[in-house]
């Protein structure tokens, strides 16, 4: 094992989203040598800057890690597909490009938690700052980032069909999921620049590249974090077969993600003392919320045939199509290989009591039998019926002590009743509104569930069997200041020094939406943090 010669202040552990923003602003400021370790390669693979792509790498493992949770014991008992990226930019390379914030009050709530500072006004500066927001500044927005904010080139037929089916059904046109209310049926914006996606890596990593207090390491495996005593010195990674120690002047920055992040913690000898004992990894700190607290928005996907050949089934199916398609790509980045995951969307409140929408309702221009399988030889539409707040709570583990070895994920999806009383109600209203005139010329026929599928319970038997994800996983490495704490309210490291975790597993509660835009937002906050705690 060999010593690398680098000697950084600051090491980070992952160059996904949260990675890729650190090291932008880390190295803003000269005085600051900073290391970036990725364990995947370079994002130079076409697919991930072309939008649609995303559909090709969802099982792609050379640039994702293609984890599987395990079945759960009552509920939903198949393994569900947990891409995560594993390329420069992480899962903002490879994700379906939605920006959305979450609500308000998910941020209010951390706050009454105890997070001094994490409250809606503290965060939403960070959200305007990232951002280079199409449509212009206002009081939600901002121009002055390099996250590129986009509404579609385009319009689409069906994306407005729907949008006017859930007017119909007595909800809000909501043109702003991100703006002065969530709830409500409108159009979704992505982060894409000109028909490109505008991943964490070529927003935040691709400006910083040439700094030279910056050095990125791709195609680094993380082993574990070296300590001495209970304080964070340095990491050992693997690169090409060798593997190497490194050691940081200031602190190690772990920004892995809510599935690694609880992982290489628990190789590295911080987690639950029990459970280190058994897979057999030597104690540093016995902190017992590492890798628990996991959440995810599951989902019940809607399949419906449709009357219109505007859908990425055709495209895949019809060469002639792909041809057209692609020219329309090349010479005005329009058309379907622009396109993000969805067009449009609706928030609902489902359940009486709730203050905020308690349902996602996303339409995807394509349907498969399975996420990232091949779409149907029919032309058909999916809408993702989204738990925003589950209840339910999972957990990831180190299998063994090998970085190599996949962790056990968990997530204990629907264990809680009144996720699947709240899933239920919405896949039943969101059926209902798929039946609302402004969709009769669109909507051939629901292809799934069938329509013999109509009590409550035959709904919760299709969930059971078909429940998907959003792909939100976080909590993991929860911030607070109760035994389950996993950091502090500037992201440290309980029980240890020296020691941060940046990225979506501080989440102490999910927020109400996509998860990548808040994942940006707590690495500009925890930028500034540590600066703070490093001025001269």
């Amino acid at each position: 094992m060999e010593v690398n010669k680098l000697n950084p202040d600051f090491i980070i552990i992952g160059g996904g989203s949260a990675g890729c923003v650190l090291a932008n602003r880390l190295t803003h400021q000269t005085s600051h040598n900073v290391l970036l370790i990725e364990a995947g390669p370079a994002d130079k693979n076409p697919w991930i800057h072309i939008p649609i792509g995303y559909g090709k790498n969802f099982r792609n493992p050379k640039i994702n890690w293609m984890f599987e949770t395990e079945p759960g014991e009552k509920w939903v008992k198949n393994r569900v597909p947990t891409p995560r990226g594993k390329v420069i930019g992480g899962s903002s390379s490879i994700n379906g490009m939605v920006y959305m914030r979450g609500n308000p009050d998910d941020y209010n709530h951390w706050q009454q938690l105890g997070n001094v500072g994490w409250g809606f006004e503290d965060v939403l500066p960070y959200f305007k700052k990232s951002q280079k927001q199409q449509r212009g500044e206002d009081h939600y927005h901002g121009t002055g980032g390099t996250l590129w904010v986009s509404d579609p080139a385009e319009t689409h037929p069906i994306a407005e069909a729907y949008i006017n089916a859930g007017i119909e059904a007595g909800y809000n046109f909501n043109p702003d999921f991100n703006g002065t209310t969530q709830e409500g049926f409108g159009p979704i914006q992505w982060t894409t620049k000109n028909g490109r996606r505008s991943s964490a890596a070529t927003a935040y990593l691709n400006p910083a590249k040439s700094r030279k207090n910056l050095t990125i390491i791709s195609n680094g495996l993380v082993h574990k974090i070296i300590f001495t005593g209970v304080q964070a010195v340095g990491v050992e990674y693997e690169n090409a077969g060798q593997k190497f120690l490194v050691f940081a002047r200031k602190e190690i920055i772990l920004s892995a993600g809510a599935i690694q992040s609880p992982q290489i913690l628990q190789l590295s000898g911080v987690g639950n003392a029990g459970y280190l004992k058994q897979i057999g990894v030597p104690i540093i700190a016995d902190l017992g919320g590492v890798g628990e607290n996991l959440q995810d928005h599951v989902n019940a996907p809607l399949l419906y045939k449709t009357r219109l050949s505007f859908t990425a089934n055709k495209l895949y199916h019809d060469p002639i199509r792909k041809i057209k398609e692609g020219l329309k790509y090349v010479f005005f980045r329009k058309g379907m290989l622009a396109m993000g995951a969805c067009y449009a969307g609706g928030y609902l409140k489902v359940q009486p009591d709730v203050a905020n929408p308690d349902i996602q309702a996303l339409l995807l221009l394509f349907s498969t039998e399975d996420l990232g399988g091949v779409p149907h030889k029919f032309d058909g539409v999916t809408i993702n019926v989204a738990l925003m707040r589950p209840e339910s709570r999972g957990f990831v583990k180190a299998k063994k002590a090998n970085a190599s070895v996949a962790p056990i994920i968990q997530p204990n999806y629907l264990d809680a009743k009144k996720d699947r009383d709240t899933l239920v109600a919405g896949m039943q209203e969101i059926r209902k509104i798929m039946r609302k005139p402004a969709l009769k010329d669109v909507i051939l026929s629901e292809y799934s569930p069938s329509l013999a599928v109509n009590s409550d319970d035959e709904c919760l038997d299709f969930i059971r069997n078909r429940a998907r994800t959003s792909y939100h996983p976080v909590g993991t490495c929860k911030m607070g200041s109760d035994k389950m704490a996993v950091v502090d309210d500037r992201l440290r490291v309980k029980k240890v020094s020296s020691l941060r975790v940046v990225d979506a597993s501080i989440m102490p509660t999910i927020t109400s939406g996509n998860t990548n835009a808040p994942t940006i937002m707590i690495a500009e906050k925890a930028a500034e943090l540590i600066l703070s705690d490093y001025r001269n």
